[in-house]
């Protein structure tokens, strides 16, 4: 019990929640948006593989930092405008599209980076995003190193949070979006294009999945690797239920997986040579279910979800 107090009471316990959180806070955030407009999106994982290799193959071929950002959010953009062509004007099954799309993006990330390097065998590094040292800030006690020494990815997720609550809630682009995954028809009765704004948000939510996919390969590692993103897609199509398609409670739900995986490291840590490593590994997913289950049953989702509008039917 002591050593489980001495994990919580550790300010860099909560520093790797928060480096944790930061892909899936991105990558929650734009399934929200997808979702808020009525598109579901299971490219997400696909999306995260090609964000991932598109951003450290633009900053090792000697891009930015920043331009490598810009490169995976306009690749994820790209899948995006994919999935949204397929699902919103031509109605097809927004499963299948979805999935369709993680095939390709996973497919054709692996083929350009093998065929790009065909004879690496380890893969290349880049110089990644490093931790900021705010002055003041950094040295406050416990929230210094906890809050104040994350890479610039992560306060830009933070942001990310805020400015998407701001145009949802806020604006009326967000209540055209909003409006446009619950009633279509009424959207459309006001003269505005129900395809547009569907399109809109699957490509901006697509972008913000890709941006979470480029933290792996250019902040949290400095190379790609196949099998990096390792579920991340899923587990974020799984916290906007939990989130209720809120902003503020999907950055809550990742913090708190981000925090049960940071948990199980230090657990396994602990007590790996008394517990199979297994059981800690899948710790973080269990809890993620029974939060999921719990908050499910509450849950307000968007009324024409995963429903395909035509323009002039009723």
């Amino acid at each position: 019990m002591m050593e489980i107090l001495d994990i919580l009471a550790n300010p860099n316990f909560w520093s790797a929640s928060i480096r944790i959180a930061t892909p899936l806070i991105f990558g929650v955030l734009g399934a929200l948006l997808c979702e808020r407009a009525g598109v579901l999106n299971l490219g997400i994982e696909g999306i995260f593989v090609a964000g991932a290799m598109a951003g450290w193959m633009a900053v090792w071929l000697g891009l930015g930092l920043w331009g490598g950002i810009a490169v995976a959010a306009l690749t994820g953009a790209g899948f995006g405008l994919i999935h949204a062509i397929l699902t919103v004007p031509l109605g097809l099954s927004q499963h299948v599209s979805g999935l369709g799309v993680t095939l390709l993006a996973t497919s054709l990330s692996y083929f350009t980076y093998r065929t790009a390097l065909p004879d690496v065998s380890t893969p290349p590094r880049i110089v990644p995003f490093r931790a900021l040292d705010i002055p003041l800030l950094s040295d406050i006690p416990f929230l210094g190193p906890a809050l104040f020494q994350q890479t610039a990815l992560s306060w830009l997720a933070l942001a990310a949070v805020a400015l998407v609550w701001w145009v949802l809630a806020r604006t009326p682009l967000g209540l055209a979006i909003r409006a446009v995954g619950d009633n279509p028809d009424a959207v459309d009765a006001q003269g505005l294009s129900v395809y547009g704004l569907r399109i809109g948000a699957v490509m901006a939510g697509s972008a913000l999945m890709a941006i979470g996919g480029s933290f792996l390969t250019m902040a949290a590692f400095d190379a790609f690797f196949f099998g990096m993103v390792n579920g991340r897609g899923w587990i974020c199509i799984a916290l906007v239920i939990f989130a209720s398609w809120r902003p503020w409670k999907a950055l809550a739900g990742a913090l708190l997986f981000g925090a049960f995986d940071a948990f199980q490291v230090r657990l396994q840590t602990e007590y790996g040579n008394a517990v199979p490593g297994q059981i800690f590994l899948m710790a973080p997913y269990i809890l993620s279910i029974i939060a999921l289950v719990v908050a499910a049953r509450r849950a307000d989702y968007p009324r024409a979800l995963l429903t395909p509008w035509f323009k002039g039917q009723r």
